[in-house]
């Protein structure tokens, strides 16, 4: 295991993120290749009285550390059991690693829509991605969790165990995850791509997607975007440099042209990238930025989305805020978690994302007169869609507050000195 501090050649390098907003200086940097490495990083901690942090791609980052910083982006095992169905990955491994290793055996993870974040961080967080409302969250399907506690003991945590509920949609705080073993699904390919349409119609836009959406089949996952895109040159030329409503699918039915024709009749198209695809090919869906940048963002959930909401949503769709709605529902709403409960009665996840140039404060007052508009309808926030750093109070909003409360009682037990962010 290597080792970095403040001056050495690879320190800046080795604590580096795709979240670029949140600053950190940790004491010394921790490079683990091996669970042991983990371990041993933990006790070092403890022996020198040093606050944990760790990341392996750095979505997602919401603190900075002046402490210990473990990286375990060094620790990408992947192993597939095709009999099984299942795939056991260690905690630095990104899931495009994971859908084209299981592509392998014709099957497909429960990733999201970037194949660029980290499988660990996105599960832990209760991430729900492409195939959700079919399959439920990756959080769902996972079977076992190797977990490094803050006593410095390595454990498998398994479903019904109180440390496997508290990391399955706490996120951190509990221990420092090194491999996880979950469910693959058999899918190989779906019907998936955009429908681009430009934001000046973003009224008539959303009230068809909604009403579209309301009545799809559980095969179908959609989201909508409205994102003022950059005028460079790899984009398509009628979206180029254009303020546009990308609705997203992800459908895994056979029919989907004909399910997706409403839509194309609810204003004129800019572009439509509606076609079969690979799972391989399922991040081009979304395609999201690849490069590290500095976001800031939060959310809310809603039962349903009235007028006054879409309204409100047009209101406050500027270029300088990429807003975006998920639908919900299906098996996200009936599935029994074995992690920190889900909100089952939200329809709708409405995300506002903002990239921070001259600091945050101006960012997050735009955001709230947005958010505080949803107010009277939200049943509160989705912990994975926090991004940047936020407030205990506005992070605790994610949860129900009876599970806040044995988050509390098992942050006491496996954590008693607060070491572990």
């Amino acid at each position: 295991m290597q080792t970095f501090r403040p001056g050495h050649d690879a320190y800046a390098e080795e604590i580096s993120g795709f979240q670029t907003s949140v600053a950190t200086q940790p004491a010394v940097v921790a490079a683990a290749e091996t669970a042991d490495d983990v371990v041993a990083a933990v006790k070092y901690a403890a022996e020198h009285d040093l606050t944990v942090s760790v990341q392996a791609t750095g979505h997602g980052l919401t603190a900075g550390t002046d402490g210990l910083f473990i990286s375990t982006r060094r620790m990408t095992g992947i192993e597939i059991d095709a009999g099984k169905r299942t795939a056991r990955v260690e905690a630095g491994v990104r899931w495009g690693a994971v859908i084209e290793a299981a592509a392998n055996h014709g099957l497909a993870p429960l990733s999201g829509s970037s194949p660029d974040v980290g499988v660990v961080g996105y599960t832990l967080s209760g991430g729900f991605g492409l195939m959700a409302r079919r399959f439920g969250r990756a959080a769902d399907h996972v079977r076992a969790i190797d977990v490094v506690t803050p006593d410095g003991e390595l454990r498998t945590a398994t479903p019904g165990s109180d440390l496997f509920w508290a990391l399955l949609g706490g996120r951190a705080g509990f221990g420092i995850v090194t491999a996880l073993e979950f469910d693959l699904v058999p899918v190989t390919e779906l019907y998936g791509g955009g429908l681009y349409f430009d934001a000046a119609d973003l009224p008539a836009v959303l009230r068809a997607w909604r009403t579209w959406a309301v009545a799809a089949p559980d095969e179908l996952t959609t989201s909508i975007a409205v994102v003022a895109l950059p005028d460079l040159p790899f984009l398509p030329a009628p979206i180029r440099g254009k303020h546009v409503a990308n609705v997203r699918i992800a459908y895994l039915g056979d029919d989907g042209d004909q399910l997706a024709e409403p839509l194309r009749t609810a204003a004129p198209v800019l572009l439509d990238t509606l076609k079969r695809l690979p799972y391989t090919d399922s991040g081009s869906i979304a395609s999201d930025p690849p490069h590290p940048h500095p976001y800031h963002g939060t959310n809310a959930t809603v039962e349903a989305l009235n007028d006054a909401m879409l309204a409100s949503i047009v209101e406050h769709a500027d270029p300088e805020t990429v807003l975006i709605i998920d639908r919900l529902g299906g098996e996200l709403a009936r599935r029994g978690t074995s992690g920190v409960g889900w909100d089952k009665a939200a329809e709708f996840v409405v995300r506002a994302l903002s990239v921070v140039e001259d600091g945050v404060d101006a960012i997050k007052n735009a955001h709230a007169k947005l958010f505080d508009a949803l107010a009277p309808w939200s049943t509160g926030r989705l912990l994975p869609f926090l991004y940047g750093e936020h407030s205990a109070a506005e992070l605790a909003t994610a949860f129900p507050a009876g599970d806040r409360a044995r988050l509390k009682q098992l942050k006491a037990k496996y954590d008693p000195a607060g070491r572990f962010g």
